[in-house]
């Protein structure tokens, strides 16, 4: 049994603590909304904390999940902060997509305090949190992270260090690069098999099986011509992703014309009222016209 600290209960992170807590781990949960941590703690047992401080109280392990650079901070530093109730060798596990940038810093903070960091982002969505399947991409310090792996093991199908601080967030801007094409080739293929009059799920079924097929493919293109929409990752919240990524390509000298593309595509979604849409809502900004 490790005693574990969850910060976090939005749809990836109230699964993932809840694997933990089935594992036989003690876990205690901290939510902004402190409904949030009762309705978890009455479903998985487990304890809740009013702060992320409290929460990391003895904790070898500070997991979390939350939206964005300021909310990370916001849970890490600070008189309540998670940093301000972690021992010395307790290590930091950030489940968050942010900015390699705030990785650095709460890398550096946390050693500063004797506190390892590892950044962690993960891919899969919300059905690969309930599954325990996700694919997590980590950066840090190689003795962190093997003392991370075999409880982050315990929601993922896969786990690879990268590199040093920052790699795992790096990775998973590739992740996202990835995805925004691939969702926009599908909406457009699909589109086009529409406006040509054929059956969507016929053209699927075959080019699926060649070089076409991909994740998005097998899993998306059913509710995207059912004109199903409320599943999945959200447009705002991809929209917040690939603002990192552009930032980070605009520093690093990258060229991604396609995802900067992509981007003002979902900004078209969420001006249809779309940001809550997952992200194959991208067929349904096609389908208008």
């Amino acid at each position: 049994m490790t005693k574990i600290a969850f910060l976090g209960l939005g749809v990836m992170g109230y699964p993932m603590a809840g694997h933990l807590q089935a594992a036989g781990h003690d876990v205690t949960v901290y939510n902004r909304t402190s409904a949030k941590a009762e309705k978890w703690t009455a479903q998985y047992g487990g304890t809740h904390a009013p702060t992320p401080a409290a929460a990391a109280a003895g904790a070898e392990l500070v997991m979390a999940c939350v939206g964005n650079d300021n909310d990370l901070s916001a849970v890490c530093l600070g008189d309540e902060g998670a940093f301000a109730g972690m021992a010395k060798g307790s290590i930091f596990v950030d489940h968050t997509t942010v900015s390699s940038k705030v990785t650095h810093t709460l890398y550096k903070a946390g050693a500063d305090l004797g506190i390892g960091f590892v950044d962690a982002p993960v891919s899969g969505g919300q059905a690969g949190a309930e599954n325990g399947q996700l694919s997590i991409m980590c950066g840090g310090d190689q003795g962190h992270f093997d003392q991370a792996l075999p409880v982050m093991e315990i929601y993922a199908k896969l786990v690879r260090r990268i590199g040093e601080s920052g790699a795992g967030q790096l990775t998973k801007m590739a992740n996202q690069i990835a995805i925004a094409g691939l969702v926009q080739g599908l909406s457009e293929a699909l589109h086009f098999a529409t406006k040509a009059g054929l059956d969507g799920r016929d053209v699927v079924e075959v080019i699926s099986q060649g070089a076409a097929g991909s994740w998005q493919m097998a899993n998306r293109y059913e509710t995207m011509l059912e004109d199903h929409f409320e599943h999945g990752f959200a447009v705002d919240w991809m929209r917040k992703d690939l603002g990192i990524c552009l930032e980070t390509a605009n520093e690093n000298g990258a060229s991604l014309p396609v995802t900067a593309i992509v981007d003002q595509f979902y900004k078209e979604v969420q001006n249809m009222g779309g940001g809550r849409w997952d992200t194959s809502s991208l067929f349904k900004r096609l389908q208008r016209s």
